[in-house]
């Protein structure tokens, strides 16, 4: 790469099923975490939902009001319907359950991005199933705050990641 280009950023998307609690939730915090290590510069984010339902609708109130608690702001975002051109667009495609894995990999008829679709607790210290529970029907408060307790550990192992593999730190240090 020649001095004084900037690389193009790493681009990350959260998937979910509706995009209105899961992904929209892990799309705030790693974006906030991302802010936090000064990369916002070097990693763009997205999140989108395999069915329709809610696009263009806010993230579901619930799910706001637990990430407002713990200080991220979901507010702005919309949801939004994964297309195949993100399978191409994303370096990073995380899906929050196998469900929503396995319909966004039917996407990609040609396997050309089976490595860029991951599970999202695939990067979990503590994966057990590794699914994020979806918190919609009725788990109540304490069901949205096990998916942020989820989302916090699991987006600042994935942002640890990145860091490594693509040498992130180094450019943060300067």
């Amino acid at each position: 790469m020649s001095e004084g280009k900037t690389p193009r950023p790493i681009r990350v998307m959260f998937v979910c099923l509706g995009n209105i609690c899961r992904s929209p939730l892990a799309e705030g915090v790693f974006r906030q975490l991302v802010h936090e290590a000064g990369l916002s510069h070097r990693i763009e984010i997205d999140s989108s939902g395999t069915g329709r339902w809610h696009v263009g609708e806010p993230p579901d109130k619930r799910m706001r009001a637990t990430a407002q608690r713990h200080g991220v702001s979901i507010d702005h975002q919309r949801g939004r319907q994964i297309e195949a051109d993100d399978l191409e667009y994303f370096d990073y495609i995380l899906a929050m359950d196998r469900r929503n894995y396995d319909t966004t990999r039917r996407l990609d008829d040609r396997d050309a991005t089976l490595s860029k679709v991951h599970l999202f607790r695939s990067f979990d210290p503590t994966p057990d199933d590794l699914e994020v529970p979806d918190p919609y029907y009725g788990r109540g408060t304490e069901g949205f705050e096990e998916v942020y307790t989820i989302v916090d550990r699991t987006a600042r192992r994935f942002l640890a990641h990145l860091i490594k593999k693509h040498g992130l730190q180094h450019e943060h240090a300067a």
